[in-house]
């Protein structure tokens, strides 16, 4: 893995800290690299506004800091993912930047294009690289990293998953990330993998894509999410879904009208809304 996947001038860890809630320790171990994701994931909202509007969100870290920590607002997996490797590298960690294939809702995995980020990290004095993900927009996302193994389960910040292997043609191995669903009690795929490195510029087309592309889920409808301890909040064009997290209880509702769906991005996701931006098409 390289030594360092990121350019860090811009980046403010004691911001970045302050914002997720962090005062544990600041070195490279997997205690650290635990934490600091589970506090990211249950502190900074995922979000589609940009994408919302065709507009492709900025992966410089001047701007992932402006926006995802000193404003009010979230992100998606590229710019949770990209924010997240900053602290890393900041902090000692090695990393490899892998594009996955979502699964989530998909009747074939090959039909699906690689548009997810992740990383593969390594913990100084630890044999296994981590999967980690701050990013992915499911209720089924990971909350702390796993070690890439396969066919064992893994629990953390309350929720339980998995890695399998799966055939495909390439001459690397495919790996899926599923998770457990409490309420049937069954794995679901999240999404599939291989360890091949991507780097930032290819991040940087996959981005204008995913956010610009007409045909992209992220342009077409709100989606938003948050999750704490207690909850996981989904909010995607009008139906409101919590999932809590104790009993995996499922419950959903309509958001009426615009008013509405402003109050509850600033009050349920602790998120400030563009101006002049239409939520609810």
């Amino acid at each position: 893995m390289p030594e360092s996947i990121v350019e860090s001038a811009g980046f403010d860890l004691d911001a970045y800290f302050k914002r997720i809630g962090w005062e544990g320790e600041r070195r490279a171990d997997l205690a650290t690299l635990k934490g600091v994701h589970l506090a990211h994931a249950r502190s900074i909202p995922f979000e589609n506004l940009d994408a919302l509007r065709r507009t492709a969100p900025s992966l410089d870290p001047v701007d992932l800091m402006a926006k995802l920590v000193h404003s009010r607002r979230g992100g998606y997996c590229y710019e949770h993912n990209t924010l997240f490797s900053l602290a890393l590298d900041a902090l000692g960690f090695r990393m490899t930047r892998l594009a996955a294939r979502v699964a989530v809702g998909a009747d074939r995995l090959e039909s699906r294009p690689r548009t997810h980020m992740a990383l593969l990290v390594e913990a100084p004095g630890d044999p296994r690289p981590y999967l980690a993900d701050v990013g992915f927009g499911a209720v089924g996302a990971l909350l702390e990293p796993v070690p890439l193994l396969a066919d064992i389960e893994f629990r953390g910040g309350g929720r339980r998953h998995r890695l399998v292997r799966v055939p495909h043609r390439g001459p690397l191995e495919m790996w899926m990330l599923q998770a457990h669903e409490e309420r049937s009690g069954s794995w679901a795929d999240q999404y599939a993998f291989t360890v091949e490195p991507f780097e930032k510029p290819d991040f940087e087309v996959i981005n204008w894509h995913v956010a610009t592309n007409p045909r992209s889920p992220f342009t077409q409808q709100l989606y938003v999410q948050r999750t704490t301890a207690e909850r996981h909040l989904h909010l995607y064009g009008r139906i409101l879904t919590e999932t809590r997290a104790d009993d995996g209880t499922v419950t959903e509702r309509e958001v009426t009208d615009e008013a509405e769906a402003r109050r509850i991005l600033d009050e349920e996701f602790l998120i400030a809304v563009p101006g002049g931006m239409t939520l609810l098409g």
